[in-house]
């Protein structure tokens, strides 16, 4: 006469086991969405330090140009300059706050972080078209009354806002991609009435 095999406390050890490695997951969630912002944090440090360059760069630069031409470019030159004195400005003060942001391990705030930066980059970029446009039309102004400093001015302006359009697209491309890296960690989160609490796939 076979034995029954009791199936009870196999299901009972796999149950255990799920529970304990859900529980894990859900414990490790807060320094996964640290490493999170982290990243965001550093991509922000290192838009910071890209503009900041190319603002040096047009600084020097124009600076050494616009004392050695005239007329047109002597405009162009300055105008890079007064420019990315601006720029340059920005980078600073977005590096420094990067430097002292600390990275949460909570998920509201990190919702709220990185739908901010994503939205932040896409009115920049809708304001560096604006440049673009004001750039062209400070050019075609700078034609009908044949004036070289507006020329000068409105094609720097246009380059100006084609750099930034670029920068804040790419920035924005980055922050975007990893943003989508969010639901994959806080997948086994489940919000109640009362907060937050882990669920379990089988």
């Amino acid at each position: 006469m076979q034995k029954e095999f009791n199936i009870k406390p196999a299901i009972l050890l796999i149950l255990v086991f799920l529970i304990c490695v859900s529980f894990a997951n859900a414990q490790d969630i807060p320094s996964q969405l640290t490493e999170f912002n982290q990243v965001r944090i550093d991509y922000n440090k290192s838009g910071m330090m890209i503009l900041g360059s190319w603002a040096v760069g047009n600084i020097v630069l124009g600076g050494v140009m616009a004392g050695r031409t005239s007329g047109e470019t002597k405009a162009f030159q300055q105008m890079n300059m007064y420019w990315n004195t601006v720029n340059l400005a920005i980078a600073g003060f977005g590096y420094y706050s990067a430097m002292k942001e600390s990275p949460s391990s909570e998920f509201w705030e990190t919702l709220q972080a990185q739908h901010g930066i994503e939205k932040i980059l896409l009115v920049n970029a809708a304001l560096d078209v604006a440049y673009i446009a004001g750039g062209l039309y400070v050019l075609e102004r700078g034609r009908r009354l044949d004036k070289d400093q507006l020329k000068g001015f409105g094609k720097s302006i246009m380059l100006q806002g084609a750099f930034l359009m670029s920068f804040d697209a790419i920035k924005y491309a980055f922050h975007n991609v990893h943003g989508k890296e969010l639901p994959t960690i806080v997948e086994n989160l489940a919000f109640t009435g009362n907060g937050f609490g882990f669920v379990m796939n089988f």
